[in-house]
């Protein structure tokens, strides 16, 4: 008997349109100890099955037809207090956010005793002891000391390793996992996954992994069943599914993901209807069109070129740069210590280049960006760009001319567009403050050309952010940075959040927007196969030194630091399916 096995589920929402179907006549299978990956694009209903096993989807979504039996025992059978308690002792879940998941008002000691009481009749002092064994169990190192500490003061892998703790408090014998890795680094992820698998052998759990990152189900899962739109679109054993898949759409999944052994150079490109949105063929500005935004960013780039200097004098030097965050007060007898993100880097990038930047959390990525976009300023060295000196931020007033030429695409879609203002609006600003068309009209024209240029219908200039999806939204936000007309462009990480399908179109968007333009490009990422897709060169950094310099072809085949051959001996890569 399947421990977990989910036969003809629909899960449908009311809307003022009607019902809207997020899963449709979804059935799968779940062993004890198996690990069964759900993949597919955002919108597949990946999520909405998690939370349909866990009793707790969100009104008034409601189950409209199927069964979800656990080890025999229909669940949609169950009341409100005895799912409680089937949710409680025998299902946990591992939410994507650590951060978002942990009270940051309570020790993580607090928690898990809490969590630990709740579910079983023992003292305090017991569910301590409990508490300090399972974080042991978890990997994190000095459980005994670090029991007390408050979740802000661990890192992103470490407060993974808490939630996992928490959701094996009750000793459940099904956990659901909800992206545990996306907001971790490689080596952080092949640590989490490690323990998954060591949970589901040793324990004899059985785990439900839903996950984008087609990487890390194949190297971890037994079973995968793909998604698409609400049903299931091929499922069987991983490596069957991953190396030969019947469906084309499957197939298609597999084209787009970023491979580690080769360069392509574009990928493959699956049609959704990410670009797609209500009324967008009849609506147009008079004159608006991609060609239109193509010859006017052309002619600005031109017109900030600096003729043969610029093709020998590298786009961007940096010198000896160091950053440090001070920390604490300074006392009557000692000065204020500080934290050193970034020491003795040193580099040169050309126009046109692509360069990657990769390493681990805390490694000095983001840090390196914001000193050359000016949000932090350095503590030591020098930055020059075309040659000239870069002033610090707190230097740099708002009309610098660096401000335009500098722009930088940021990780989250969500969090980087402001909600109150229209696209329009947003896309606007930078025109208008650098004065860059001749009047509201032709702001308006540009505004309507720049979103065709980056595939985004005109009519979605009317509307805000939040109506948007995450490969929309970001879409936008390159649409954004292009208008200031940059010749260098800082991308932070900008498709680690999205799906492979929608990763590929923004891939293929830069791609193309770099050889039209000229753009010289850092990119910042800790998936090595995009970086392995998008870059020229690459540097690699752990805690805030410089480890490596290399071609990015080089790089791939003979990583020369013993760091560097650790990062690819630990990112999630399909070649291992064939020697299963």
């Amino acid at each position: 008997m399947a421990l977990l096995e989910i036969i003809g589920l629909t899960v449908k929402f009311p809307t003022r349109f009607g019902n809207f179907t997020a899963t449709n006549n979804v059935s799968l299978e779940v062993q004890a100890g198996e690990i069964h990956g759900l993949v597919g694009e955002s919108g597949a209903g990946k999520t909405t099955i998690g939370a349909a096993v866990m009793g707790l989807l969100q009104s008034p979504g409601y189950i409209g037809s199927g069964s979800i039996n656990l080890a025999g025992e229909n669940l949609l059978a169950l009341d409100n207090n005895q799912y409680h308690r089937v949710r409680g002792n025998r299902i946990s879940m591992i939410f994507q956010d650590p951060q978002t998941s942990l009270n940051p008002l309570l020790t993580v000691a607090d928690q898990l005793i809490e969590t630990i009481r709740q579910h079983s009749d023992v003292t305090a002092d017991d569910a301590r002891t409990q508490a300090i064994q399972l974080l042991e169990e978890t990997g994190l190192s000095d459980a005994k000391q670090r029991i007390d500490d408050y979740p802000h003061q661990f890192s992103g892998g470490m407060r993974q390793r808490v939630v996992i703790a928490l959701a094996l408090c009750t000793q459940p014998e099904l956990i659901i996992a909800d992206e545990p890795t996306t907001a971790l680094d490689v080596s952080v992820q092949k640590q989490i996954l490690a323990l998954i698998r060591t949970l589901a052998k040793d324990r004899g759990v059985g785990f439900i992994l839903i996950t984008h990152d087609i990487g890390v189900i194949s190297e971890i899962t037994d079973q995968v069943t793909v998604l698409r739109s609400g049903r299931v679109i091929e499922s069987g054993d991983t490596r069957q599914v991953l190396m030969q898949p019947t469906d084309n759409y499957t197939r298609a999944l597999m084209a787009a993901v970023p491979r580690l052994e080769q360069r392509l150079h574009r990928f493959n490109n699956i049609v959704t209807d990410d670009s797609i949105i209500d009324g967008d063929d009849h609506w147009q500005v008079d004159g608006a069109s991609a060609k239109l935004a193509s010859d006017w960013l052309l002619s600005g780039h031109q017109s900030s070129d600096t003729g043969t200097t610029a093709s020998t004098t590298p786009v961007l030097a940096v010198k000896d740069l160091e950053v440090t965050f001070q920390s604490g007060q300074p006392g009557w007898f000692q000065s204020r210590s500080g934290v050193k993100a970034l020491s003795n880097i040193n580099f040169d990038m050309h126009a046109g280049e692509v360069l990657g930047i990769v390493g681990e959390s805390g490694s000095g990525k983001s840090t390196l960006a914001k000193s050359i976009v000016g949000l932090v300023d350095p503590s030591a060295g020098e930055l020059r760009f075309r040659g000239q000196p870069l002033p610090p931020g707190s230097k740099r007033h708002r009309k610098h001319p660096v401000r335009r030429e500098i722009q930088m695409i940021f990780q989250d879609p969500y969090s980087s567009l402001n909600n109150r203002l229209t696209v329009e609006q947003i896309i606007a600003e930078p025109i208008r403050f650098y004065k860059l068309a001749r009047n509201r009209a032709h702001i308006r024209q540009l505004v309507a050309s720049v979103l065709e240029l980056v595939e985004m219908p005109q009519r979605a200039m009317l509307k805000y952010p939040h109506q948007f999806s995450g490969g929309q939204r970001q879409r936008i936000a390159v649409a954004r940075a292009l208008v200031a007309r940059p010749d260098f462009l800082i991308c932070d990480e900008p498709t680690s959040a999205l799906d492979v399908s929608i990763q590929a179109q923004i891939l293929n968007l830069l791609k193309d927007l770099q050889e039209a333009f000229g753009l010289s490009i850092l990119f910042i990422s800790h998936n090595l196969a995009v970086i392995r897709q998008m870059t020229d060169r690459l540097l690699v950094l752990k805690n805030g030194k410089l480890v490596e310099i290399s071609n990015t072809d080089r790089f791939f085949r003979e990583p020369a630091a013993p760091y560097s051959q650790q990062l690819l001996r630990e990112t999630p890569s399909l070649s291992h399916l064939n020697a299963r």
